[in-house]
């Protein structure tokens, strides 16, 4: 197809394409785009996966109201257990079971709006432990934090900071009202500011088009964003989505194709709601994605680490860190 051909070339010279040339790519052949998207990934980003964990280190009882998410407290979700902020023998545990499986980010994610000032303290000081014993990367996902927060956490060892911004601008405020999307994108300016990476993406199901998902992309792109988590919806019951339609494979793979136009160099990174898929992703990998979660996510079952790491192995993929 022409327009593949030519926007495949443009972004190989070092080029990026537009919101217009995106748009056009959510009408063209799958499997040629795909197989694009594929040779874009392999030119620009090779063959690394960047493999990551993460543990739920607080769970439940959450101020947002997120529609999505079990964890929320403005609905009647079965979120299977409540508890604080985990201590820094637990945090190590899990630290060390995805070290030595083979894993490099292990990422540390809590519910609720933010972490007070004594739980950063908490948190950085079990960091720190996590780094004095292990060599993995560690990653933390702690709400809308400030500046001066993000630098404790820098310097007790932390490389990366998630905050998803879910979907586009225009589509987040049917999403959540509980907070904005602006302070989403302040709270990635404070982390990189503080020289952390950034890791933000979204959530795909939500009712959203592609023309939200392309923004949303474009946004973090602007950002600086490298590392893009694709969720894909698991609707839960007792949540506001949970008659949600689940994306299929051939919705994902072409997601996947699109965003690594958009972000050529990127860890597009699927996430969340990828046991969904029935090949757990693999023709994703072989559509522009080049990064994934394992093991369990929040409050739902994943896909093993050992599963994993068979599956990136058979689609010609190496383990490695990949994008800081």
């Amino acid at each position: 197809m022409k327009l593949l051909d030519e926007l495949k070339e443009k972004i190989l010279k070092g080029e990026m394409i537009g919101r217009e040339e995106a748009l056009l790519l959510a009408d063209a052949p799958l499997k040629e785009l795909t197989a694009a998207a594929d040779e874009i990934r392999r030119k620009v980003a090779g063959d690394g996966f960047d493999l990551c964990t993460i543990i739920n280190g607080k769970c439940g009882r959450c101020s947002e109201d997120c529609k999505y998410c079990a964890q929320s407290a403005h609905y009647q979700a079965a979120c299977p257990e409540s508890y604080p902020l985990l201590d820094t023998e637990k945090l190590l545990a899990g630290a060390k079971h995805n070290a030595l499986q083979g894993v490099l980010r292990y990422s540390i994610v809590t519910s609720g709006k933010r972490l007070s000032d004594v739980e950063v303290d908490q948190v950085c000081a079990s960091i720190r432990t996590i780094k004095k014993e292990t060599s993995i990367e560690v990653c933390v996902s702690f709400g809308l934090l400030s500046e001066d927060a993000f630098r404790k956490l820098k310097q007790a060892g932390v490389s990366r900071v998630h905050c998803n911004l879910e979907s586009s601008r225009r589509y987040f405020k049917g999403v959540c009202t509980t907070h904005t999307y602006e302070e989403k994108i302040e709270t990635l300016k404070a982390a990189k500011r503080a020289g952390l990476s950034i890791c933000s993406g979204g959530i795909l199901g939500l009712g959203e088009t592609m023309e939200d998902r392309i923004d949303m992309v474009l946004t973090a792109r602007e950002l600086g964003v490298k590392s893009v988590p694709m969720n894909l919806l698991n609707p839960i019951p007792g949540t506001p989505y949970e008659h949600n339609r689940p994306l299929t494979n051939e919705e994902a793979c072409r997601c996947a194709a699109v965003f690594r136009f958009l972000i050529p160099d990127a860890s597009i990174r699927l996430a969340g709601g990828r046991g969904l898929l029935g090949d757990k992703g693999e023709a994703c990998f072989k559509s522009g994605a080049n990064a994934a979660i394992s093991g369990d996510m929040l409050t739902t079952a994943g896909i093993t680490v050992e599963t994993d790491l068979k599956l990136i192995k058979d689609s010609g993929f190496e383990v490695k860190l990949y994008n800081g």
